[in-house]
């Protein structure tokens, strides 16, 4: 995405946060709506318009071009060689997953036994992985995108699987807000990606909403997890009763959706 697309995205959003229409903000500039339309739609407006919106929107060209820099270059996943980093030590991992949440450093010293120097060395050297950008002050930005995922069968996945994915399950998944569902089902190829893209929008809502939960009181907050998985897939001692092991699977077992979140210290 181009500089200037960015920062018509950036606008567009900012609107929206605002609660500002097309139309609100004609009224605004002394456009016709029209007009304002045309603009966002063709990306062309001088600097003096850009002025005006972020009059408007009580910002300035400033933080506006801090937040069009937040967008620019983020990863969608790290390298084999920067998750084998990540999961070589195991304090490095847990800032990661932390950081993914958006936690602050305060926050995690509070909660694990990390001091603060080791806490910020760990935050240095995801700064030097490319996680985050760390800021004055040992704040950080992100440096992953939203839709951003552990390599399938990379070095982070292989250690959840052995080491989490058996902890994971142990549990019963009949607490409060706990759920596990297993869906069997046969479906177009084509579907199975519109599957995934719900499934993703979902585990973006559980993120949003994490970070828009962290003004509650923490009485009031538990925490939760949420694994999604959907593949191809027959259980092993089905497959091995198969007559013909090439043949289409019966619709009752042609696939698996695994959301559950559960709750897990």
């Amino acid at each position: 995405m181009s500089t200037t697309q960015s920062l018509i995205q950036v606008l567009k959003a900012e609107l929206k946060a605002a609660g500002l229409t097309y139309a609100a903000l004609a009224r605004e500039l002394g456009l016709a709506e029209s007009s304002v339309k045309r603009m966002f739609a063709q990306g062309d407006m001088p600097l003096s318009r850009i002025d005006e919106i972020c009059r408007v929107l009580k910002t300035d060209f400033a933080e506006l071009s801090r937040r069009v820099a937040d967008t620019q270059s983020l990863r969608l996943e790290l390298t084999p060689e920067q998750e084998a980093a990540v999961v070589s030590d195991p304090k490095l991992l847990l800032c990661a997953i932390c950081v993914l949440s958006q936690w602050t450093l305060e926050q995690i010293v509070a909660t694990y036994t990390l001091t603060e120097p080791e806490c910020i060395a760990r935050l240095v050297q995801l700064d030097r992985l490319g996680v985050i950008e760390l800021r004055p002050m040992n704040r950080y930005r992100l440096r992953l995108a939203k839709t951003f995922r552990w390599r399938p069968d990379g070095p982070v996945m292989q250690y959840f699987r052995e080491r989490v994915v058996g902890d994971y399950y142990s549990g019963g998944f009949d607490g409060e807000g706990e759920m596990l569902m297993l869906v069997h089902g046969q479906i177009g190829r084509s579907l199975a990606t519109l599957f995934n893209e719900r499934l993703q929008r979902v585990a973006q809502d559980f993120a949003q909403q994490h970070l828009a939960d962290q003004k509650l009181p923490p009485d009031q907050r538990r925490p939760y997890t949420l694994m999604i998985g959907m593949r191809s897939w027959l259980f092993a001692a089905f497959r091995e009763l198969k007559r013909d092991p090439d043949a289409p699977l019966p619709a009752a077992f042609a696939g698996r959706r695994l959301p559950a979140p559960a709750e897990r210290r």
